[in-house]
C-alpha cells in the first residue's frame, strides 16, 4: 500500500525489452536502502526490485503494466514519481493507494491561476471521479475539483508541481490513473444491486 505522498524523482537510466517483459534501470537518490523484492511505485505503479547494482536498481513490467501504464512511453533521461509502500504505524498524509493503475488519462488543459496551477485531465474507463474525491495521477494523491462524465481537473500548489514530475506536464501529456478504492468498491456493489 502506498500514500501517493512522492518521495523522490527517478531517474530512468536503461530500458531493456525481453519477450513481453520490460526491464527498466533508475537511479534514485533513496536507492541504497533499497532491497531485492521490495516494491515501489512508479508514476503510481507498483513495481518489484529485481536487482541493485552501485546507485541504479532495476524493475521489470509485464504486459499487462505496459498496457495499462504510461510506462510505454518513457525515455532514457525522463524522470517519474517514485514512492516506496507505506509503513505500519506511519501517518497515511495522503490517501489509500494500492499502486495498481486502472488506466491512463490524457492532459488536455494547464491553466496558470493565481497561486497553483489547474490541469485538466480526460480519460476512457469505467470508474468515474466526484468533485472533492481522492485521484492518483502518476502516483500523487490528488483532491478532485472539478467533475464531468470522463474528465475531472485537480489544482497543484507550486511545492508538488516542484518536487514531482508535473513541472514537465503539457497539453497531450500522458498519466497513469488509480481512481479511489472505496469509490470502486461503491460503484462495484452498484452495479450488483442494479442488475437484479
Amino acid at each position: 500500500m502506498f500514500t501517493g505522498i512522492i518521495e523522490a524523482l527517478a531517474r530512468v537510466e536503461k530500458i531493456e525489452k525481453e519477450g513481453g517483459n520490460v526491464h527498466f534501470t533508475f537511479s534514485a537518490p533513496f536507492t541504497s536502502e533499497l532491497k531485492i523484492d521490495q516494491s515501489v511505485a512508479h508514476n503510481g505503479a507498483c513495481l518489484t526490485v529485481v536487482s541493485i547494482e552501485g546507485d541504479q536498481y532495476t524493475l521489470t513490467a509485464i504486459e499487462e503494466t505496459m498496457v495499462r501504464t504510461n510506462l510505454g512511453h518513457l525515455a532514457i533521461g525522463d524522470l517519474v514519481n517514485v514512492e516506496r509502500c507505506a509503513q505500519v504505524g506511519a501517518r497515511l498524509d495522503g490517501h489509500i493507494v494500492q499502486g495498481h493503475v486502472d488506466t491512463t488519462g490524457k492532459c488536455v488543459e494547464i491553466i496558470e491561476m493565481d497561486g497553483s496551477t489547474e490541469y485538466i485531465f480526460e480519460y476512457d474507463y469505467d470508474d468515474v471521479t466526484v468533485s472533492k474525491g481522492s485521484i492518483t495521477i502518476n502516483g500523487v494523491s490528488l483532491t478532485v475539483v472539478q467533475s464531468d462524465h470522463k474528465r475531472f481537473s485537480v489544482h497543484i500548489i507550486p511545492y508538488t508541481t516542484e518536487h514531482t514530475n508535473f513541472h514537465q506536464f503539457k497539453v497531450g501529456t500522458i498519466v497513469n490513473l488509480e481512481f479511489d478504492i472505496i469509490g470502486k468498491y461503491v460503484r462495484k456493489m452498484m452495479e450488483g444491486h442494479l442488475s437484479k
